[in-house]
């Protein structure tokens, strides 16, 4: 819940810290924002041009990842980090990952959407979920985190790095290409960048140092429904027509075989 993690967070105007009171997240300069009746707190300010996930792919994400498919990602991120501190996931979603490594510490769940700090903040009991743009300044303190997840979702390496305590580490989680290899092309889905591995390197490389990468790679047995879900609930939802979807999904067999297949990087800060 936010209490466990207030301490954590700063004002997105401001960047004083704030107190907890009936209710409501304050600063010293006298902002202040309400915690939303779902239990989040909205600490986006200003326009922005990301709004997330819409109610439809956050409902496909949480459907998708409670049928356990996903749980050797879930697993060896916990492994790469049980229990430390403060955890800190951005482009959360429904926190997922994060209530999977909490352990005795506590979780912030970051996420531009609503509808996906809705579902975060009731992941886990010593979650706390914030709504923010993950390519804004974040409202997080400097050094706050024990540990940082970005699992499928966007970096942003200035950040990143000002908040990640020296003695901290990163987790990246990114796709492989032969990830859901066997639905890409049949269903006209977004394909992994080859590039990818470049431009995470790049994109990190001035502010981190790389200490280990894991190919996690296993077999998936999904039925219709399931496979609807897993497109649904990410990129290619954005660039998918639902009444074309429905005409290739019904060339597929019924359940499918799909190869899942990703690299866990960890990091840590330079210097």
């Amino acid at each position: 819940m936010l209490a466990d993690v207030i301490d954590a967070l700063c004002c997105p105007h401001c960047r004083q810290p704030f107190v907890l009171e009936s209710g409501t997240a304050r600063c010293a300069a006298g902002h202040a924002f309400d915690i939303a009746r779902q239990g989040h707190l909205n600490l986006v300010t200003g326009r922005t041009a990301n709004t997330g996930d819409t109610a439809a792919m956050v409902a496909a994400r949480a459907d998708f990842l409670a049928t356990g498919n996903y749980q050797p990602i879930r697993d060896a991120l916990a492994a790469a980090a049980p229990g430390r501190g403060l955890a800190i996931e951005l482009g959360a979603g429904t926190a997922y990952y994060l209530a999977g490594l909490v352990g005795d510490g506590t979780g912030l769940a970051l996420d531009v959407s609503t509808y996906a700090a809705r579902r975060a903040a009731k992941a886990h009991p010593r979650i706390g979920s914030v709504q923010a743009d993950a390519w804004q300044d974040l409202p997080v303190r400097d050094r706050a985190a024990d540990v940082v997840l970005s699992v499928f979702a966007p970096r942003n390496p200035a950040e990143l790095a000002r908040i990640v305590a020296p003695d901290g580490v990163l987790l990246v989680v990114t796709p492989n290409a032969a990830h859901l290899g066997e639905l890409v092309g049949v269903l006209g889905l977004v394909r992994v960048d080859e590039e990818k591995d470049r431009r995470l390197a790049a994109g990190l490389g001035t502010a981190f140092t790389r200490t280990g990468d894991t190919v996690i790679e296993w077999r998936m047995t999904l039925d219709r429904q399931a496979v609807r879900d897993v497109v649904e609930m990410g990129p290619s939802a954005w660039h998918t027509d639902p009444d074309e979807l429905a005409d290739r999904l019904a060339t597929l067999p019924d359940p499918v075989e799909v190869t899942a297949s990703v690299t866990l990087s960890c990091w840590t800060v330079t210097g």
